[in-house]
């Protein structure tokens, strides 16, 4: 359920804005353990006759109680009132009211004439809501300060939440403890500490998960923080009458007591066991014994396993107990006759795919580019091919003093003393001038040059 004025929504930068309403929304989004009045827009043929008593909620729906309106206001879900406290006035919300209340009133056995339920004083005003909130920031401070006064006196308990009331009056410490605990010293010094009437309320490990809040392995929020107000004893029975692994890392909850979910779909499978015999764990049959592996309850099948095979044998509940009857007059019979199983699934069709491997041939690219290569010398018969030198421009041919008349190997540069020399190209080095070209003689401590000598 979301916040009907999108306030809880995330802002323009996408930070999230939390609820600008601060806790008194409208729709009751923010609040826990809300409830829907789904009486409250239905007409009544006589108004005096509407219930007085109001359901109120405190603490953002941590603790709920009833009390009678004597005033002559008319409130609605979402108000905020002033209502009697402890030697003072308390401050909460108005949750239900009218014939919805008197519901609530039969499920906790409570009397709507009681005169035990408090009354309501006011609309709760601006000073009052001040001063609430003064008091509410204080209860972080105490319940710190209070777990570290119960760790001193060393008492075997767990301190849970604080509550205190709006006008400051008195405190409410919840706990958690699995044997009885003597905290008469531990409520003087606390009386003594935060100037309180001090009440020590003892809840369970549900309760605490209820207060604390979370998120559950279905993820979902608790059911015991949302709506779940009564806890119902669980137990592994639960589990394996709906034929679940005892895994107790998966049947606990966030308080480590096994889910409450577990009870939900109970009666549903208790119905449905009916049918199903209850001394048929094993069976007889020519071959040898049979034993029950497990129960498909809503196929209403029982699947067997033989000793000397590794399979599972599904036989239907009509031919398990003929089965049985056969063996109470001593027959066994030859086969188990096991039922065909049909799944509701449909079969998937296996996609064909088409092989393209080796569709494409590097030798065809090949041939393209030999027969570029040849059309290119076709055209210009007297170049050759492109250079691939650093420097050079490609499409530039050689000096014809470069190559031989015959096609052959080029001659050694230095016979060629009247030959123009190439210029020096950008980004290569100068080259020096060889001292043994033009017929110089070599120096004394170099040795002549062959090539040179056989030509002169």
């Amino acid at each position: 359920m979301g916040c009907g004025s999108g306030a809880c929504g995330t802002s323009k930068d996408g930070s999230p804005g939390g609820c600008q309403s601060h806790g008194s929304c409208a729709s009751g989004s923010c609040n826990r353990m809300n409830v829907h009045d789904w009486l409250a827009n239905l007409p009544f043929s006589d108004p005096e006759s509407n219930c007085r008593v109001i359901e109120v909620s405190f603490n953002n729906g941590s603790r709920k109680d009833f009390f009678r309106n004597i005033t002559l206001q008319h409130f609605e879900k979402g108000d905020m009132i002033a209502v009697e406290g402890v030697s003072g006035f308390d401050v909460g919300m108005v949750n239900i009211t009218g014939e919805l209340v008197r519901l609530q009133l039969k499920k906790h056995k409570t009397d709507e004439k009681s005169p035990d339920i408090k009354k309501v004083l006011r609309r709760a005003s601006e000073t009052d809501l001040a001063k609430m909130k003064e008091t509410k920031a204080r209860e972080a401070h105490v319940l710190i300060r209070s777990r570290a006064m119960a760790r001193q006196l060393k008492l075997e308990l767990k301190m849970a939440e604080v509550e205190i009331q709006a006008d400051g009056r008195k405190a409410t410490f919840f706990y958690i403890a699995d044997d009885r605990v003597d905290f008469r010293e531990l409520i003087k010094l606390y009386a003594g500490e935060f100037k309180v009437k001090v009440e020590m309320r003892q809840i369970g490990a549900r309760q605490e998960a209820g207060k604390v809040g979370g998120i559950g392995s279905c993820g979902r929020e608790l059911c015991c923080s949302s709506w779940l107000t009564d806890f119902k004893s669980v137990n592994t029975n639960a589990a394996r009458y709906q034929n679940l692994s005892i895994n107790q890392t998966k049947l606990s909850g966030q308080c480590g007591r096994l889910k409450c979910c577990l009870n939900y779909e109970l009666d549903t499978y208790m119905d449905a066991l009916q049918y199903f015999p209850d001394d048929a764990d094993m069976i007889e049959v020519a071959r040898s014994r049979a034993f029950l592996v497990k129960k498909d309850i809503f196929r209403n099948l029982m699947w067997y396993t033989l000793p000397d095979s590794n399979k599972q044998y599904p036989l239907t509940i009509e031919r398990v107990k003929k089965i049985k009857e056969l063996n109470r007059q001593g027959i066994k019979p030859e086969e188990l006759e096991p039922a065909e199983v049909i799944t509701g699934k449909p079969k998937e069709i296996e996609p064909v795919y088409a092989d393209v491997v080796g569709q494409i041939s590097l030798k065809s690219l090949e041939k393209t580019s030999r027969k570029r290569r040849d059309q290119e010398r076709n055209q210009n018969p007297g170049r050759r091919p492109q250079d691939n030198r650093q420097g050079q421009n490609r499409n530039e041919p050689r000096a014809q003093g470069a190559q031989q008349s015959g096609g052959g190997r080029p001659q050694n540069r230095s016979a060629q003393g009247g030959q123009q020399q190439r210029p020096n190209q950008p980004g290569n080095r100068q080259q020096r001038p060889n001292p043994n070209r033009g017929g110089q003689p070599p120096r004394p401590n170099q040795q002549p040059n062959n090539k040179d000598a056989d030509k002169k």
